[in-house]
């Protein structure tokens, strides 16, 4: 069949293709409003549902939400978020890095996505990664965030050296005192060079520990075991003794190696002031440990005035074994010597004291029978007091 157009039957044409046109943009303006209206209702779904603590519908709504808008950028930050709350760190890395190479994002949001996507790595334990992720947010609002981040970890890997530059960063920003942390670092520092027999870098280290914290205990413990290495204990014990002096709370932690350097050095006088002055002030389990082995003879008066002034399970028990010993007619000092005179209620009391006299970590409970400068819980640093369980 041939077909002949002519003006009237394109006339006749016109008004059909006009309102099949018409009809088909309907049917578009109606499923972008419906989609327009799904991605909204998604999107409070998922609110609602984080609220309600319910992370697993939160994100299936989310995705929802995405699929119907998929350039709205703040439904992928949440998504990022929740996949990283969640430990579904490959999918957030994902969000983050979609939300990078985007060509529309402005540089706010490109920043923040910089940031999410370096606290996914960072939270993944892919420390190379984050760290390199966190360097790019020099220069932008999460500049500082991004470095206490590679403080923990430069930290966490032992980077001793790249922490005490963060740190200087840190406070020159002021971003408030970071000195009692590069004096730890740099005790790190020391440790390492002692290990590796560099005992005049180890010394240089120690003592800028104690330049940037003269009043902390660690730089004065460690140069002081370093001096006694070297055979000089009138040094090791004159270091323990300016501690002592500057900071009297750390007594507890040197009392027995203050009595042990003073027989060393043969100079027990100045000791056995200072450990006195304490233990009149108040009554320590340390300080009396250490009074008791300056002056065997006295050990029993001792224990009982400390018995007096502050009831303690963990000095009833070294006064059983100081007890056993004058009766048995040997001295405190003795270590070897075990309570011979009723071993059974000995041990059960050994056995009750024993969880008292360990250190607690005042930021999170830590405890351990050593003393740790940096909590093996929290991380946090010099978080122990120097005094025992019971005597919190």
């Amino acid at each position: 069949m041939n077909w002949v157009f002519d003006a009237t039957t394109l006339l006749w044409l016109l008004p059909a293709v006009f309102g099949l046109g018409w009809v088909a943009s309907r049917v578009d303006v109606r499923q972008w409003r419906r989609s327009e209206q799904e991605a909204p209702k998604a999107y409070f779904r998922g609110l609602n549902f984080l609220l309600n603590e319910q992370q697993d519908q939160a994100i299936d709504a989310f995705i929802e939400a995405v699929q119907h808008d998929p350039e709205t950028s703040e439904l992928h930050f949440a998504l990022g978020n929740l996949f990283r709350r969640r430990g579904d760190y490959d999918r957030a890395v994902r969000v983050h890095e979609h939300l990078l190479a985007r060509s529309d994002l402005n540089q706010a949001d490109r920043h923040r996505a910089q940031h999410g996507l370096a606290m996914d790595f960072l939270k993944a334990g892919l420390l190379d990664r984050a760290e390199a992720a966190l360097r790019k947010l020099d220069d932008t609002a999460y500049a500082t965030e991004a470095r206490l981040a590679l403080l923990a970890i430069y930290e966490r890997s032992r980077d001793w050296e790249q922490a005490i530059q963060i740190a200087k960063t840190l406070e020159s920003g002021e971003q408030g005192s970071f000195s009692a942390r590069r004096s730890h670092y740099h005790c790190e520092l020391a440790d390492v060079a002692l290990q590796a027999g560099r005992t005049e870098i180890a010394t240089q280290a120690l003592e800028q520990a104690i330049r940037l914290t003269p009043d902390s205990a660690r730089g004065y413990i460690a140069l002081s075991a370093v001096r006694a290495t070297q055979g000089d204990n009138k040094a090791a014990l004159s270091l323990l003794v300016q501690l002592a002096k500057r900071a009297p709370a750390t007594l507890p932690l040197i009392a027995q190696r203050l009595v042990e350097l003073g027989h060393a050095a043969n100079d027990t006088a100045e000791v056995h002031q200072l450990l006195a002055a304490a233990n009149q002030q108040q009554a320590n389990i340390d300080v009396t440990l250490a009074l008791s082995a300056l002056q065997p003879e006295n050990a029993l008066t001792l224990h009982f005035s400390h018995l007096e002034r502050h009831p303690s399970l963990a000095t009833i028990a070294n006064l059983i074994k100081v007890q056993a010993l004058a009766q048995a007619g040997e001295t405190a000092a003795d270590k070897t010597t075990t309570n011979v005179q009723n071993p059974l209620i000995g041990r059960a009391i050994d056995q009750a004291a024993a969880p008292l006299t360990r250190y607690r970590c005042a930021a999170c409970g830590f405890e351990a029978k050593k003393y740790f400068w940096q909590c093996p819980g929290c991380q946090g640093w010099e978080t122990f007091p120097p005094r025992r369980v019971e005597e919190l």
